[in-house]
C-alpha cells in the first residue's frame, strides 16, 4: 500500500526565535544580544505592561505603529509579557550585567586621555568581560577595545537553548506584526519548536517544501523536540504538490528578481543568490512572488552585503540552508560592538562562509563574482562587513549594489577603469533613511544628541549619487529595488511610502532620467525576471 505523501505548504512562515524576539544577526552575537535585550526588548515590554492599552490604540493607526515602538500584542498577553520580562531578569540577569560591564569598560577607555600605554587597564577590565576583549589604541592615541568573538561563542555568554522556530499560516487579512517590536508569543495560531538554528532538524522540515514526506516521517519531525503554542502541525502540511517549480535556464544568462533585495543569478552550470528575503506564496501574492519551491535545489554561492535584517534574513536563510554550497560576506574589521563578524555568525548556523575583501574574486565555471566596495547606508560607523556584488557570467555583468552610496564617485571611475561597462545596475534608493541610532542604538552608552541623530542616517543613494553611477558604468540596463515596497515585506520593512516621499520622487525621477537616456529601467516591485542574451 502506497503511504501518504506531504508536503510543507506554501503559505506556511516561520518566525526564527531568540528568547521569542525575532532573530536578526545582532541577536545572535552574544555581546550585542545582551545590549539589545537589555536596552530594547526589555524597554518596550515593559512600556507596554504598564500602557498597554496606548500599545494597542497605536497598533491600529499605521502612521503611529511605524518605527517599533509599539508592542502587537493583545490585552490577552499582558500576562505573558509580563512573564516574559520576569523570565529575561530572573533566567537571563546576565545580560544585564553584560550590558553595564560594557557601560563601564566603555567609560574606562574614554577616561584614558593621556595617550600613554594602555596595558595597566587590563585590570580594570569589567569582570565579565576579562579574557574576552582586547584594548588597543589608534595612530591618534584614542583608546578602544576589540571583542574576541570566536571566543565568546564558546563562552556562557552564548546560548543555543533560547534558539526556537515559530511556525504559522500566512493569513490575506490579517499582517505579520512588525518584528523589531513585538515578542512572539506562544499563541492558538502558531506552533513553536525548541530547537538550536544548526540543528539538522531544520533542513529535513524545509526538504519538504519540495520532497514529500510520509505522514510518519513529519510526525516524527514535529514531535522530536519541546513545542508551545496550539497549532497542530498537521495543518502545515498538504498532500497537493507545488504547482509552481523550478524551471532551469537553458543558454542564456538569467537573472531573476525574488523580492526586496534579492537576485538569483544563473546559468545551466551555475546559480548564484544575493540577498534572499523570500516571500511565502498566499492566496494574496501568488502571481507576484517567487517562493521557494521555484528556486534551484542547488546554489552554488550566496551572497550578502550587508549586516541588516533586510539583507542578512535568518528566517529565508534557515529555509535555504540544505540548498547552498557556500556563503560569501563581506571581509570584517575584527571585534568591533556595532560590526560582528557576519562568518562566525552564520558559522553558529550551519553554513561554510567565505570572507571576501575589496576587490577579491571568486571564480564561477562561467565568469566570477566580485567584491565591490560599499560606502555609506551606515550612520558614519566603522563598518567594514558590507559590500556590493559584481557577478560576471558569459561576459554580461550584472552589479547588485544594494543599499551603498555613490559617497565619493571617484571610487567608482576607478572600479570602472577594472571591469569596463556594465549590462545591469542594480541600485537602492532608500535615500531618506532612519536616524543611526534607531538600529544601533542600543549599542552605544552614552547620550546621543537630537543634532547628530539627525545628521548621521541610514541613507542609501538619492538621484545624483544614483544618476553619477549611471554616467560612470554606462549600463543597458538600470534597475531600483530594495525599496520595501512589496506588502508582503511589511512584517520588517515596516515603511509606507506616499506619492510625496523622498524615496518615490528620487527613484522616480532616476526612471525618468534613464528614459530620457534611452537606457530600459524599472523599478523593481514582485517578481521579474531577465535574460541576458
Amino acid at each position: 500500500m502506497t503511504q501518504e505523501k506531504l508536503y510543507l505548504r506554501e503559505d506556511v512562515y516561520i518566525d526564527p526565535l531568540v528568547n521569542k524576539w525575532y532573530a536578526w544577526p545582532n541577536l545572535l552575537a552574544p555581546i550585542t544580544y545582551a545590549m539589545y535585550m537589555t536596552k530594547t526588548h526589555k524597554r518596550l515590554m515593559n512600556s507596554f505592561v504598564n500602557n498597554y492599552e496606548l500599545h494597542i490604540i497605536a497598533n491600529q493607526d499605521a502612521g503611529m505603529a511605524g518605527g517599533g515602538e509599539f508592542v502587537n500584542c493583545t490585552r490577552e498577553q499582558v500576562a505573558d509579557v509580563r512573564k516574559l520580562i520576569d523570565k529575561f531578569e530572573n533566567e537571563h540577569g546576565i545580560c544585564r550585567e553584560l550590558c553595564e560591564a560594557v557601560k563601564q569598560l566603555d567609560s574606562l577607555l574614554r577616561s584614558h586621555t593621556s595617550g600613554e600605554s594602555i596595558e595597566p587597564l587590563y585590570e580594570q577590565v569589567p569582570e565579565l568581560l576579562k579574557g574576552y576583549v582586547e584594548l588597543h589604541m589608534d595612530l591618534y592615541h584614542q583608546p578602544s577595545y576589540r571583542l574576541i568573538e570566536g571566543l565568546l561563542y564558546r563562552s556562557p555568554y552564548y546560548q543555543e537553548t533560547i534558539q526556537s522556530v515559530s511556525f504559522g499560516i500566512l493569513s490575506d487579512t490579517e499582517a505579520r506584526p512588525f518584528v523589531l517590536s513585538t515578542p512572539r508569543l506562544p499563541a492558538p495560531d502558531n506552533l513553536q519548536l525548541h530547537a538550536p538554528f544548526n540543528a539538522p532538524l531544520w533542513d529535513r522540515i524545509f526538504r519538504a517544501r519540495t520532497e514529500p514526506v510520509t505522514r510518519e516521517e513529519a510526525e516524527a519531525m514535529f514531535t522530536s523536540v519541546p513545542t508551545e503554542g496550539g497549532l497542530d502541525w498537521r495543518e502545515l502540511f498538504t498532500v497537493e504538490a507545488p504547482t509552481r517549480t523550478y524551471q532551469a535556464p537553458a543558454e542564456e544568462v538569467r537573472l531573476a528578481y525574488v523580492g526586496h533585495a534579492g537576485f538569483l543569478i544563473e546559468t545551466a552550470r551555475c546559480a548564484v543568490l544575493i540577498d534572499p528575503v523570500i516571500a511565502n506564496r498566499s492566496a494574496g501574492n501568488a502571481d507576484q512572488v517567487i517562493s521557494y519551491t521555484e528556486l534551484p535545489e542547488h546554489i552554488d554561492y550566496l551572497c550578502l552585503t550587508h549586516n541588516h535584517s533586510d539583507h542578512v534574513n535568518i528566517e529565508s536563510l534557515l529555509q535555504l540552508r540544505h540548498r547552498v554550497g557556500q556563503v560569501l560576506v563581506p571581509k570584517n574589521n575584527g571585534g568591533s560592538l556595532a560590526d560582528p563578524s557576519l562568518k562566525l555568525i552564520l558559522g553558529q548556523l550551519g553554513f561554510q562562509v567565505r570572507e571576501l575583501d575589496d576587490m577579491e574574486t571568486t571564480p564561477l565555471p562561467d565568469g566570477r563574482i566580485l567584491s565591490i566596495p560599499f560606502l555609506g547606508e551606515h550612520g558614519d560607523l566603522n563598518i567594514r562587513s558590507k559590500t556590493a556584488w559584481l557577478v560576471e557570467l558569459k561576459g554580461k555583468k550584472i552589479y547588485a549594489g544594494a543599499d551603498s552610496s555613490n559617497l565619493e564617485p571617484r571610487m567608482y571611475q576607478h572600479i570602472q577603469r577594472l571591469v569596463g561597462d556594465l549590462d545591469v545596475l542594480a541600485i537602492g534608493m532608500e535615500c531618506v533613511g532612519a536616524p543611526y541610532t534607531w538600529l544601533y542604538g542600543a549599542l552605544t552608552t552614552d547620550t546621543v544628541s537630537r543634532a547628530v541623530k539627525e545628521s548621521r542616517r541610514l541613507n542609501g543613494s538619492d538621484f545624483d549619487k544614483a544618476a553619477r553611477m549611471v554616467s560612470t558604468f554606462r549600463p543597458r540596463q538600470v534597475l531600483v529595488y530594495a525599496l520595501g515596497m512589496e506588502s508582503w515585506y511589511s512584517y520588517f520593512m515596516g515603511v509606507d511610502y506616499g506619492d510625496d516621499s523622498q524615496q518615490i520622487i528620487q527613484s522616480g525621477r532616476m526612471v525618468a532620467h534613464c528614459e530620457d537616456l534611452g537606457i530600459p529601467v524599472e523599478r523593481l516591485c514582485g517578481k521579474q525576471t531577465l535574460c541576458l542574451a
